[in-house]
């Protein structure tokens, strides 16, 4: 499977407006800016359509950095 991270990062940089940001697995809504509850609607929305894949509330509340979305992102697909 292709590098997940380079494969988000187009997205985030879209969603958050910032062509420069670099992604890592520990990034998130706290060490990113830009990155609020509106940007993360849209962040998982654009995420869930480039994948085809759909994530559930709980799973989404669980996830505490770009990393373990991976993760879910890679198991979701796995078995598809």
């Amino acid at each position: 499977m292709p590098n997940m991270l380079s494969q988000l990062e187009p997205i985030f940089r879209d969603i958050l407006d910032n062509s420069r940001l670099n992604l890592t697995r520990e990034s998130n809504a706290s060490n990113v800016a830009g990155w609020d509850s509106l940007a993360h609607i849209n962040l998982i929305s654009a995420i869930e359509q480039q994948f085809g894949i759909g994530f559930t509330l709980g799973e989404l509340q669980e996830l505490k950095n770009v990393g373990e979305m991976i993760d879910l992102m890679e198991r979701k697909l796995a078995i598809r």
